[in-house]
């Protein structure tokens, strides 16, 4: 009975890091370019302790590896909203200051003037630090990420200012891993890592923003798979229990 419940108690094990994914792309259901990652795996390993190394249990390993499959387009007419095409990857700044990735493009100014995303990291510029764009200029980013602005008190005819370019990197060919604050880096590499580009040409289109590519339906089937499994194994070890008490009742004497 002992290794019916040991077998119970690391399959629950072994599906908690599964929960946790499918609990995270449903929470980030309406972020905008929200990437999830790749299903986790289950490998056999030895059970430590005493006796003879004779038992294996599943455990779950998981690499928070990117799906690059592209979520629903939405397009919002506004002229800071980026989508970007194939596997376009975002420079952007993370916190510790190391440089990152990310496909989230619903750019604004901050109380600086420079530009950054909704999350709040700043963008970085092809070459190196920031962009920061003038008050009261009308935008325009180009499909190949520069960044140019027009005056409108200089007249409808006055000629737009490249004021900076956005870093883009092609990670068709890279794969890249999920940092705390969500944002991507390449993988098994020391962060601020930059990507080495592929063969497509990166690009974005302006005005439009990436949904996430979560499947809604998908992750509540999941879950509730899980959740059936989890009252499963939970089941059978009160039956383990049930039928030891039984057992050791049957040996008393009358």
């Amino acid at each position: 009975m002992d290794r019916l419940a040991f077998n119970a108690v690391a399959a629950i094990s072994s599906q908690q890091l599964a929960r946790q994914s499918a609990v995270n792309d449903l929470a980030n259901l309406s972020t905008p370019g929200f990437k999830r990652s790749f299903e986790s795996a289950t490998r056999a390993v030895m059970a430590e302790g005493a006796g003879l190394k004779t038992r294996a249990q599943p455990q779950a390993f998981f690499q928070d590896i990117i799906s690059m499959k592209p979520g629903t387009p939405m397009s919002t007419g506004n002229d800071f909203d980026i989508s970007m095409n194939d596997q376009t990857v975002l420079g952007v700044v993370a916190p510790d200051g190391t440089a990152a990735f990310t496909r989230r493009g619903d750019l604004r100014l901050n109380n600086s003037g420079a530009l950054e995303n909704g999350a709040g990291h700043l963008i970085r510029a092809e070459g190196g630090g920031s962009i920061t764009i003038p008050r009261g200029l009308i935008i325009t980013i180009r499909p190949d990420g520069t960044v140019s602005g027009r005056n409108p008190a200089l007249g409808p005819n006055s000629a737009d200012v490249i004021v900076g370019k956005l870093l883009l990197r092609d990670a068709s060919k890279t794969p890249l891993g999920r940092t705390e604050q969500g944002l991507y880096q390449v993988d098994g590499k020391p962060p601020g890592t930059d990507i080495t580009n592929g063969t497509i040409r990166t690009s974005v289109t302006a005005k439009m923003l990436e949904g996430s590519n979560v499947n809604a339906l998908e992750a509540m089937i999941k879950l509730i798979d899980q959740s059936r499994s989890f009252e499963q194994q939970i089941n059978m070890i009160k039956s383990s229990k049930t039928t030891d008490e039984a057992g050791t009742g049957m040996l008393k004497p009358s």
